[in-house]
């Protein structure tokens, strides 16, 4: 009887092989363990490397965003001080100045610029 548990059993696993309970799928390969861990430790210099790298280009561009801040602000109080000094009736020598050089621009009034154009189409 011994033996023919021992062909029914063959034959239920297949060639003779027993099977065994666990994960399906390919088997890992043996692979060095020291040659593992080294290129862990590798891939972990990477990933700091490019954190470090990551955190740098962040921080120059808060400190950027930070001096244009600085620098609006000022602008911004520049404005609010000619606002209180218009309020008070007085014109800021800056405007003053934005003024005349836009004037300088535009050239002369429109009326003289007009004034050739009708000197041509009546000659």
């Amino acid at each position: 009887m011994d033996e023919s548990n021992k062909l029914s059993g063959a034959a239920a696993t297949g060639a003779g092989k027993l099977k065994k309970p666990g994960k399906r799928g390919r088997k890992p390969a043996k692979i060095d363990l020291k040659a593992k861990l080294e290129r862990s430790r590798q891939s972990a210099r990477e990933c700091r490397a490019r954190k470090k790298l990551r955190y740098q280009y962040l921080e120059e561009l808060v400190s950027g965003k930070e001096r244009a801040i600085c620098a609006l602000r000022e602008e911004l109080d520049m404005y609010k001080q000619w606002c209180s000094a218009m309020d008070r009736g007085k014109i800021p020598s800056e405007i003053k100045a934005l003024l005349t050089a836009d004037d300088l621009h535009r050239g002369p009034a429109d009326g003289a610029a007009k004034a050739p154009k009708n000197a041509k189409n009546s000659a």
